[in-house]
């Protein structure tokens, strides 16, 4: 088939941006001398296009992905902005991603700010295997920890600088609400927090408490519907500055907030 017709095609089964699919899958199959039809009528079937490519786009990144880790999404990337701007004027800042996925927000910030120390944490063996892939090779800046978020790195209490994390948000009643390629593709444990969503989050605060100093600073991704609830629970729990912020596309998706004094 040629283009127009991928593109026609992945149009009818409801792929939301068909000309930029079409056009990733054909450059990939002609880099890689992969069959361009077969990939059409998998991304046609929902598969997500980053597994077809084997790889997600993210900032200055290419992250290797696939099946067993959460994707990395465009929306996460202007969290990585506040975490930067929190630690531009530290020489070698101490920042936590809890949640971490295949390194998304972690291996962002170590890239962008080379003196910085990372700590990525995630739980899922799945996924981190993924996270060794994608690690930066010779910095010895960047750690790695297979590990429950709520019990991990305590030696690190109260010196931290950062915690960031892009953990699971969705409540069980939104499964529907989910995109396809989310819903069947993406790690169940990666998406799915608990009747209100606010599961892992709440996981997340207790354990950024712990870890970061005094005025320490806190960001955490969410859905579009918890722009509210978010941050009410960060106040509830005593945290100061707590602010809510957009992602790119206008929609409210991160907290901020810093630990009392």
């Amino acid at each position: 088939m040629d283009l127009n017709e991928a593109i026609a095609l992945l149009r009818d089964a409801g792929v939301p941006s068909p000309q930029h699919d079409a056009r990733a899958l054909l450059a990939h199959s002609e880099s890689t001398h992969a069959d361009f039809d077969e990939l059409v009528r998998r991304r046609a079937q929902r598969i997500p296009l980053q597994h077809l490519l084997g790889t997600a786009a993210f900032r200055y990144l290419e992250l290797q992905v696939g099946p067993g880790v959460f994707v990395p999404r465009p929306e996460t990337e202007v969290l990585v902005d506040a975490v930067l701007a929190e630690i531009r004027d530290s020489d070698a800042p101490v920042v936590v991603d809890l949640c971490a996925g295949p390194g998304t927000i972690g291996y962002a910030v170590a890239h962008e700010h080379p003196g910085a120390v990372v700590h990525l944490v995630e739980q899922d063996p799945g996924a981190f295997e993924w996270l060794q892939r994608n690690r930066p090779e010779a910095n010895p800046r960047v750690h790695l920890h297979l590990a429950d978020a709520a019990e991990a790195l305590g030696d690190l209490d109260g010196t931290v600088d950062v915690v960031a994390s892009n953990p699971p948000y969705v409540a069980e009643d939104e499964r529907e609400l989910v995109d396809p390629e989310v819903r069947e593709y993406d790690p169940e444990v990666a998406l799915f927090a608990g009747a209100d969503g606010l599961d892992v989050i709440r996981i997340v605060e207790r354990r950024a408490a712990a870890l970061l100093k005094p005025g320490g600073f806190l960001a955490v991704e969410h859905s579009d519907r918890q722009g509210e609830s978010v941050p009410a629970l960060l106040r509830d729990a005593g945290w100061t500055e707590v602010a809510d912020h957009e992602d790119l596309t206008r929609r409210p998706r991160f907290t901020t907030a810093r630990k009392a004094p």
